[in-house]
């Protein structure tokens, strides 16, 4: 039988040193976030010059580079799309109240955060993510925070997710862990996991907690669905 290993991305990224741990280390996306107030936010300016030296330090390997995912929040779309143009993203994640007019605008394929609440149930969460996927975007299922637009390290109930997370471009996240990544993969067998904070030590991507995560992501094959 033929098998498969989950997607990793390595989220919440502000230097060109975390960007190439992540990348040597495996991962397969690597998110930058442009969210107005958030502790990650990196400024367009910023995060052109630390991209520029991480794209700098892969220039002697040949192995394919991570896809590099922007994170926005209800801001307008011509300034995403030049964001996304200045600095080079392979895809836009949306983390707010954006809608099919305002996706429609916009120049790069989509990432599109779903926050899981407490009372949410396989079928609803079913029928919030399916519109997305049909459209050919790549679903992050995130906890539901009231204070917060993601990012806050809680693991939501995964039951919620049995049956949505095995779908094709439905990434996991929400509080994973090197040390719980794969008890979430071996209970949802996602098609991909998404980790922030899980991956930091005081607030700052710590390089020996991302190969650990992406080490524990990898560290079983699945069968192919």
């Amino acid at each position: 039988m033929s098998e498969y290993m989950p997607k990793v991305k390595i989220c919440g990224l502000r230097d060109a040193a975390s960007a190439l741990a992540a990348a040597d280390a495996g991962a397969d996306f690597l998110g930058v976030v442009f969210v107005e107030g958030v502790r990650r936010q990196v400024q367009p300016s910023d995060a052109r010059a630390f991209v520029d030296q991480y794209r700098d330090g892969r220039q002697h390997t040949d192995a394919p580079p991570p896809k590099l995912v922007g994170l926005f929040r209800n801001q307008p779309a011509d300034w995403v799309n030049q964001v996304v143009t200045e600095i080079g993203l392979d895809y836009v994640q949306l983390c707010g109240e954006e809608d099919e007019a305002y996706i429609s605008q916009l120049s790069t394929p989509v990432f599109r955060q779903v926050r899981v609440k407490e009372d949410a149930s396989p079928a609803g969460l079913t029928g919030e993510v399916a519109p997305h996927l049909a459209s050919g975007r790549i679903v992050v299922l995130d906890r539901y925070d009231a204070k917060l637009p993601g990012g806050g390290g809680e693991v939501f109930d995964w039951s919620a997710a049995v049956g949505i997370a095995a779908e094709e471009h439905v990434l996991l996240a929400g509080g994973l862990t090197p040390e719980n990544v794969r008890s979430a993969i071996d209970r949802l067998h996602p098609w991909g996991v998404d980790v922030s904070s899980g991956v930091e030590v005081n607030g700052t991507k710590d390089p020996s907690r991302i190969r650990a995560f992406v080490q524990a992501a990898r560290g079983g094959k699945l069968p192919v669905r």
